[in-house]
């Protein structure tokens, strides 16, 4: 039997237990207050005999006859001990309620650990997309050698980057994320820059552009390539 059916079972069967004990403590408070009420009286009884004997003479204040009979001395401490009966059960009441707070406590522990594993699992399998856009004022020192970029994805979509004009990226993406590349899509995979500083797009992936690797010297995207050399930029 799993944690979760043992802790349901025993959580079930507390209330007839705790009912059980708590009518056994009415009958023994029921108890107590009537031995309590019957040496009340004998206690009172032999009181006022004593009164009268020491009027009358019969008792003096020294007499080893000022004292309670055997019966209420007996009759008192049976008080205690169902008093002490009484605290005991109490005891065991509040010691079973307090187990199943602590196996509650467990339980519930176990579930967070349980939910933060998962969430971690999450977070390991979910795409780390770092990549923003790049600044241009700060490119200038690159012009010149080609810029590549390569952004984590997870395998189903690093699987798909190769037809990405088509691929429905089904991931959790910042809405704040920018856009890159004619299929106008987060950054994923390997991406090319165009090389014209003023490309309204600037970076590419490279199955949209049709590269599988790194181009050599310079590399303008199909818009930039057709403009005049003085508008694409030395």
């Amino acid at each position: 039997m799993s944690f979760p059916d043992e802790f349901q079972a025993n959580l079930e069967a507390l209330p007839s237990i705790l009912q059980r004990k708590y009518s056994l403590l009415r009958d023994l408070d029921k108890s107590l207050q009537e031995i309590q009420r019957q040496n009340d009286q004998r206690c009172e009884q032999e009181i006022d005999d004593m009164k009268r004997g020491i009027k009358t003479g019969n008792i003096t204040l020294n007499s080893s006859l000022l004292k309670f009979s055997d019966e209420a001395l007996e009759e008192q401490k049976h008080a205690i001990r169902i008093a002490d009966e009484k605290v005991a059960l109490a005891a065991q009441a509040y010691d079973l309620v307090d187990t199943h707070i602590q196996h509650l406590d467990q339980y519930l522990k176990k579930i967070d650990e349980d939910l933060r594993q998962r969430d971690n699992v999450a977070a390991t399998m979910s795409p780390v997309l770092t990549l923003g856009k790049a600044g241009r004022s700060g490119d200038s020192s690159g012009r010149g050698r080609k810029k590549t970029r390569l952004a984590k994805v997870t395998a189903a979509a690093a699987g798909a980057s190769t037809n990405p004009t088509s691929m429905e990226l089904d991931l959790p993406v910042d809405p704040n994320e920018p856009t890159y590349c004619f299929c106008n899509q987060v950054s994923y995979g390997e991406m090319v820059a165009c090389d014209n500083p003023d490309c309204k797009i600037e970076w590419f992936h490279y199955a949209c552009v049709g590269l599988k690797e790194q181009p050599k010297g310079k590399w303008y995207c199909s818009d930039c390539a057709g403009l005049p050399k003085r508008k694409r930029g030395k």
